[in-house]
């Protein structure tokens, strides 16, 4: 049967989500949403899988009773792992990868992690690295080592409540875990030296049926048992599975939301720098494809700290005439500029002026980020930064290539519906981006900015924004 409606479970780092795609038109019909608050334990800070669950299965009984609901796919934020024992449940709670804990024993890690050579994968701290989680929940809880029976990666955890059938998939081991390694399709050296060769569930692509439905989730769904439940997808390569499907040539995909991932298809060959944070991702073909990140959202949501002003011509011209910059990092943790403090070279004189700089500054993170991962062609922006102006105007200012907007603003559903439909192209229609009318001022911030971030001690020089 061909799926004509297919749920998919989203569940980003900010919010849990359960959209209803239809498959003729990759229309989202029907959209519910709750926060993904971390509770901050006993025994440390972790998710509310089983409010999750309920939330789930009380929406998808109410999609079908709606609308009818052919088959099943699931997206979440990477950096994520449920640890379960032999009957199935939580050996330990789903530990937040913003939790402190794995820094206590960063050196005792670092002297047993594979090196990027193998895995592509940069040191990050807090518990980035899902290797860091792992180790660190088994050297510091007794008994926990023992208790574990399976691993598996987030999407999967989903996938095996609905199913029964245990996996792991290759996109969220790809996705700086450490675990795999994406030259060789295969296992790193530290799932051995972790104990975990016969616990972590077997990797498979994303676009296999997982299963079918546990008899007692269809009866109290409403759903029928034979609907296939699709392996499941990291959610940043869901945003880039429809463009790897539908485009031929280089291009890069921008996924935004907390993470801004920046993805480069067919691109310059370059060396990648984990101090950096580059990195390989893994796509849903299983394929290794040069990233970078920086924590964009969580940036916007600290500068615009709850205000909500609507920037002016005005403020734009001032912040571009006067030289109103935010220098890196707001968020220090990740991106480009790794430890670096945020600073502005001047004072925004309003509130509208300080969201413009905001938006620029945003968008001169995207434009570092897109250099350094060799990044040619169309650069074609997902999420929320899709339908800010000034970001968008400052990207097309110094992409030659261009920039697009994808037609879809929720690109995780889109692509992970895809999964659950076998042949299926999506329409990368995305909208081009009109070049700005002040280009040559927006591209002489950029050079401002650029020469005032390398006077900051940045060891490798930026390079000017260049013509078309």
């Amino acid at each position: 049967m061909t799926a004509r409606h297919i749920a998919v479970i989203d569940i980003g780092k900010t919010n849990a989500k359960l959209a209803l795609v239809e498959a003729g038109t990759l229309r989202e019909l029907a959209v519910v949403t709750r926060p993904n608050i971390v509770r901050p334990g006993p025994p440390w800070p972790h998710f509310d899988l089983d409010g999750h669950w309920e939330f789930f299965l009380h929406h998808l009984a109410a999609f079908h009773a709606a609308h009818g609901v052919d088959a099943i796919s699931v997206t979440t934020h990477g950096a994520a792992a449920v640890l379960l024992d032999a009957q199935g449940a939580l050996a330990a709670p789903m530990l937040d990868y913003e939790h402190r804990g794995p820094d206590d024993l960063a050196r005792e890690y670092d002297a047993i992690r594979p090196d990027f050579a193998q895995t592509g994968s940069p040191r990050l701290g807090l518990g980035l690295n899902l290797g860091a989680q792992l180790h660190w929940l088994f050297r510091t809880q007794p008994g926990l080592r023992e208790r574990t029976a399976h691993v598996l990666t987030y999407p999967q955890y989903w996938g095996w409540r609905l199913t029964g059938e245990l996996a792991s998939d290759v996109t969220s081991l790809g996705c700086h875990t450490d675990l795999w390694n994406p030259w060789e399709g295969k296992f790193s050296s530290l799932v051995g030296r972790l104990g975990l060769e016969d616990r972590l569930a077997p990797a498979r692509r994303p676009g296999e049926v997982l299963g079918e439905l546990r008899a007692r989730i269809a009866a109290r769904t409403g759903l029928s048992a034979r609907t296939p439940v699709a392996v499941g997808i990291h959610d940043s390569n869901a945003s880039l599975y429809p463009h790897v499907l539908a485009r031929r040539g280089a291009f890069s995909v921008v996924s935004t939301g907390t993470w801004v991932v920046c993805m480069a298809v067919g691109g310059a060959r370059t060396d990648l720098d984990p101090a950096r944070d580059l990195l390989v991702n893994v796509n849903g073909l299983g394929r290794p494809v040069p990233s970078a990140r920086f924590m964009g959202g969580r940036e916007y949501e600290i500068i615009r700290a709850g205000r909500d002003p609507h920037p002016l011509p005005a403020d734009r011209a001032a912040v571009l005439a006067g030289g109103v910059m935010i220098l890196p990092a707001v968020e220090p943790g990740s991106g480009p500029f790794q430890g670096r403090r945020m600073r502005w070279s001047a004072a925004p004189a309003s509130e509208g002026q300080r969201l413009t700089a905001l938006s620029l500054y945003l968008a001169l993170m995207t434009g570092t980020c897109l250099r350094l991962i060799g990044a040619e062609g169309p650069v074609i922006v997902e999420g929320p930064f899709a339908r800010n102006r000034d970001y968008l105007d400052m990207l097309a200012a110094l992409r030659p290539g261009g920039v697009e907007i994808a037609a879809s603003a929720t690109g995780t559903s889109v692509g992970a519906a895809l999964l659950a439909l076998p042949g299926a192209i999506a329409p990368t229609a995305a909208v081009r981006h009109p070049p700005p009318a002040d280009r040559h001022a927006l591209r002489a911030y950029a050079k401002d900015w650029q020469a005032r971030v390398a006077e900051d001690h940045d060891p490798a020089s930026e390079e000017p924004p260049r013509s078309p």
